[in-house]
């Protein structure tokens, strides 16, 4: 039996079938680790006898996901005793390790995951590709010579080459979104505040940045979301309730009939970015079909304030103003003032520029954040999803996206690639990735469904009938898993 093809599911349900044992998915996974990962670069600390012992643990008759393989990505998800570097040399250097956990450290443990290792990250977490000077890059699994995606590109490269069916991953602009389009994954990023950052954390980046996983089938996000889902005490702020579950929502998609969904669909990128690339429109196009297929009503179109080209320097006051507390903070952990030239230069300048603001630029910048925000989400009350690509160009190569690039170049990137995940962390709107097609060239593309906030179980409805509709499952695994 070939465990890597398995999603967490399937697995646990062997588990509890006792047909596999709980250590036994964690030695499958760990042979893989050190088969792949020398090529892939995912997993940068590996905790493998502690998995084991967490596998012995598992208790298939109360979790839901007794002895499944599961990696953290290395930025947020603090585990104690285990490293925590979020892409920076200094912290590499330092030998740091985290003191306690996470609430949703707990929440992935009490639902039976063993974690076999924490996964590559750009340096905080700021670029969309995983190539750390730290720790080098992440290869994707389909094409070694491409990107993973970031920032949770390795955990998109670990799920994507069968190292682990899951892997936790967390979106501040696109960092769940962008890895699954680049990897062929399921990746929903959920509601603002849907998923406890506690207790070292109320928000990251002034609520942009949001928990999630990465996976390889709906059922599963929907399942594990089911299970990580929840505020904390003292949370800044609580996601509207879910209206179910979330596993039972996918499961019972094919035979809903509470009636056809008003979808708009849009393929150009958003605040003048570049014209979007053939397969990204051919991608949006044949999901719309299937869409119009299944029964849902479709229109073109979708917020106008999308493209509200100036909210993009709003946006990177709230980010730059955000890195420099994060700085301040991991300055004050290894008992050292963090040099700026000890940062990767896209990250220092960001800072540095930050260090000039004052209280009331922050203050400013998050008000005008939320009006845009109200000015987006008023679509929605006509609408229930709203569909594009993900990204609007393929994923990129190695080394085209870089920390050193000079201020022209990064903003000729981001036009490239569309800015189309970004609104919707400003809006705190839940948005799911999902793997509709390739390339002649054998890279993967994805396409983007945006709902109402709180309203994760459209998604997943809509997420399952299409993934029964495309079968992305059965297609061929990537080159290199």
């Amino acid at each position: 039996m070939n465990l890597a093809t398995l999603d967490a599911t399937a697995q646990a349900e062997l588990v509890r079938s006792r047909e596999v044992a709980a250590t036994e998915l964690v030695e499958a996974a760990i042979e893989r680790i050190e088969k792949l990962d020398p090529t892939l670069n995912a997993v940068i600390h590996r905790r493998f006898e502690k998995a084991r012992e967490e596998a012995k643990r598992a208790d298939p008759d109360a979790q839901p996901f007794p002895g499944v393989p599961l990696v953290l990505k290395d930025a947020g998800c603090q585990q104690a005793g285990e490293p925590h570097h979020q892409g920076m040399a200094v912290l590499r250097d330092s030998g740091f390790r985290e003191t306690r956990d996470a609430w949703l450290t707990e929440r992935f443990r009490a639902a039976g995951f063993a974690v076999v290792g924490r996964a590559n990250a750009p340096e905080l977490c700021t670029l969309p590709t995983t190539e750390p000077v730290a720790y080098g890059a992440t290869r994707n699994p389909w094409s070694l010579d491409h990107s993973t995606g970031g920032s949770s590109g390795g955990s998109a490269a670990a799920v994507a080459a069968g190292l682990v069916p899951v892997a936790h991953a967390s979106d501040g602009g696109g960092s769940i979104r962008m890895p699954a389009s680049c990897c062929a994954l399921v990746g929903l990023k959920p509601s603002r505040n849907r998923i406890s950052r506690g207790p070292m954390e109320g928000e990251s980046w002034g609520g942009l940045s949001v928990e999630g996983v990465v996976t390889r089938s709906v059922r599963d996000t929907a399942s594990v979301l089911d299970c990580i889902a929840g505020s904390d005490v003292g949370d800044p702020g609580f996601a509207p309730p879910l209206r179910g579950s979330l596993r039972e929502e996918a499961a019972r998609a094919m035979t809903d009939s509470s009636g056809a969904l008003r979808i708009g669909v849009r393929s150009e990128a958003f605040v003048g970015g570049d014209p979007t690339d053939p397969d990204c429109v051919a991608a949006v196009e044949k999901t719309a079909a299937a869409l119009e297929g299944l029964g849902h009503e479709l229109s073109p179109g979708g917020p106008e304030a999308l493209d509200d080209e100036g909210i993009l320097a709003t946006q990177g006051v709230v980010v730059a103003a955000s890195l420099a507390a994060s700085l301040e903070v991991w300055s004050e952990r290894i008992g050292r003032e963090i040099a700026l030239d000890e940062l990767e230069p896209v990250n220092a300048s960001a800072i540095q520029a930050a260090r000039a603001l004052r209280a009331v630029d922050y203050i400013t910048a998050r008000n005008a954040l939320h009006a845009y925000a109200r000015r987006v989400v008023a679509w929605w009350e006509t609408r229930d999803l709203l569909l594009t690509p993900t990204l609007t160009d393929p994923p990129p190569r190695l080394g085209e996206v870089r920390g050193d690039l000079s201020a022209e170049d990064g903003l000729a990137l981001r036009r490239r690639f569309g800015w189309l995940t970004p609104p919707f962390n400003i809006t705190g709107q839940p948005a799911i990735s999902l793997p509709v097609h390739w390339t002649a060239a054998g890279l993967p593309i994805g396409v983007q469904l945006v709902a109402a906030p709180g309203r994760e179980d459209l998604l997943v409805r809509v997420a399952a009938q299409l993934e029964a509709t495309f079968d992305w499952a059965s297609r061929r695994a990537p080159c290199h898993a």
